[in-house]
């Protein structure tokens, strides 16, 4: 159960955020195994003027925070960077320098879901 958040500049078409959130979720399915129904994704939009990136960063850069359950193997992770990086690639023509994901694993004991805790 993955969770997605993308930050991404405001200004981007409802087509553009849709080809993102499949383009991440499809290299999900490929290296973490994840079913196609399992999505929990959201695009936040920030101003321009507020999202500050380092020199050389294009409109089109994005940070990926993926929040996943432990367990996953090096190997798996690594998958997962490179497969969304390249559909993002393939599917909007992002470059791969315009591209920072980050995943997160809290430990069972600190997710909640239905009301009850998952350990």
């Amino acid at each position: 159960m993955p969770l997605v958040k993308v930050e991404l500049r405001k200004g981007k078409s409802a087509e553009f955020k849709k080809t993102v959130l499949e383009s991440i979720h499809t290299g999900l399915i490929s290296s973490l195994g994840i079913e196609d129904w399992d999505r929990f994704q959201r695009i936040i939009e920030i101003e321009p003027e507020d999202f500050e990136t380092a020199p050389g960063k294009t409109d089109n850069f994005m940070i990926i925070e993926l929040t996943i359950f432990p367990g996953r193997t090096k190997e798996q992770k690594k998958n997962a960077i490179e497969m969304i990086t390249a559909n993002l690639n393939k599917n909007l023509n992002i470059e791969p320098t315009d591209i920072f994901i980050i995943m997160n694993e809290p430990p069972l004991e600190n997710w909640g879901m239905g009301g009850r805790q998952k350990c």
